[in-house]
């Protein structure tokens, strides 16, 4: 059975750091590209960072980038989000996603999610 964990959401004021942890279980960790996303009160989820397989590569939604980083560990079967410089628009529930292919079928799963609350 597979499990996505997420840790480390919070309260923080703004322009305040939090990091975000996924840990998975029940797959093969390597072998998924791993995703952030995240969903605000009445709007559609949206991705916020991917990384690939081996860590090799990165890509962010233009609101993130520069403020927060995704990193991963293959060993620990984990996935972070470094969010710095935080915003009040960046208020969500945020997602870990596991996604991979194979034999031309889409494998995708998700975590329960983790409040991130910015405020003052």
């Amino acid at each position: 059975q597979v499990q996505l964990v997420e840790s480390g959401g919070g309260l923080v004021q703004p322009g305040g750091s939090l990091r975000l942890s996924c840990t998975a279980s029940g797959l093969t960790f390597s072998n998924y590209a791993m995703s952030w996303y995240r969903q605000a009160p009445g709007k559609e989820r949206e991705v916020v960072a991917t990384i690939t397989r081996s860590g090799g590569s990165t890509n962010y939604a233009d609101s993130v980038k520069g403020r927060f980083t995704i990193s991963r560990d293959n060993l620990k079967k984990t996935v972070y989000l470094q969010m710095n410089s935080l915003k009040p628009e960046d208020t969500a529930v945020y997602y870990c996603n596991a996604q991979t292919v194979a034999l031309l079928r889409t494998y995708a799963y998700w975590g329960q999610g983790t409040q991130v609350t910015v405020s003052s």
